[in-house]
């Protein structure tokens, strides 16, 4: 059954608006409630993700980290029931995991050692991103990033990192994308994160078959192209996430990897869709 959709604080800083859709943080725990709801709706409902028994009577996609995570929303302001979270992406500052649970990302990959190559630089996690299915569009995942951007120019972040997913967990089966990923955005020494030990499938060791780039282009989520476009690095080795039913890989994007023609379209202050 749909949810009935609380009406949300308007005095909430916006991150950005294009027409009726806004991006911002969220203000409650009522608004995360909200967005743990659509994560259970896409990960659990949609997609191949095995629900404990709190998560399905509660129908929430929740974990400890939400606590602790700022919780970038979009909303539809017309929406039939009021303004309803259509998009969100989990937010995790490098202090904020320092001081408490650390990174989740660390629970696949060991993060520690990058972020120790690194003293100086701030990082920030990014995980959980989904998107309700009618509003998967160039609109949607525009104020995404642009929420994010803004993010990460007010809080002075350096480097973003975090997993991204194929769907399915048999690396064989997805040995093109992850061949292609491999060879596509390579990581110099320096950027690399190796898996935790006894869970990596290495990308390029499962297959000999040459890639089909424009083949595989067409078959990798959106978000992993988006990832890509914007200059980030793809690190060697792929986990695969049984809970969840996919197969992940780590994301490192440093600032200054960033593709220009992005910066100048986002503005260098994220005023392009600035409310």
């Amino acid at each position: 059954m749909r949810m009935a959709w609380r009406r949300f604080d308007q005095s909430a800083a916006s991150l950005g608006r294009i027409g009726s859709l806004e991006v911002r943080l969220a203000r409650s725990s009522e608004e995360v409630k909200q967005a743990q709801r659509l994560r259970y709706r896409v990960f659990y409902e949609e997609m191949s993700a095995v629900a404990n028994a709190r998560a399905a009577f509660f129908g929430r996609d929740a974990d400890p980290y939400d606590k602790i995570c700022d919780h970038l929303l979009v909303l539809d302001h017309d929406a039939p029931e009021g303004p309803e979270i259509v998009g969100t992406y989990r937010l995790l500052r490098q202090e904020i995991a320092e001081r408490r649970k650390g990174f989740y990302s660390s629970g696949e990959f060991q993060v520690a050692p990058l972020i120790d190559r690194h003293a100086g630089r701030s990082f920030l996690e990014l995980g959980r991103s989904c998107v309700l299915k009618p509003y998967r569009t160039k609109r949607t995942v525009e104020l995404l990033w642009h929420g994010i951007w803004s993010y990460v120019r007010r809080n002075d972040i350096d480097v973003m990192i975090g997993c991204a997913s194929l769907e399915g967990t048999d690396p064989r089966r997805l040995a093109p994308l992850l061949g292609f990923l491999r060879s596509y955005a390579p990581t110099p020494e320096e950027w690399r994160v190796k898996a935790l030990p006894g869970r990596g499938v290495p990308l390029d060791a499962i297959s000999a078959e040459p890639v089909n780039g424009i083949k595989v282009l067409r078959e990798l989520p959106p978000l992993i192209k988006g990832y890509l476009r914007l200059g980030a690095y793809i690190c060697e080795e792929a986990v695969v996430d049984w809970q969840f039913g996919t197969t992940d890989v780590f994301i490192v994007l440093p600032l200054e990897r960033i593709n220009t023609r992005y910066i100048n379209y986002y503005g260098p202050d994220a005023s392009r869709y600035a409310a």
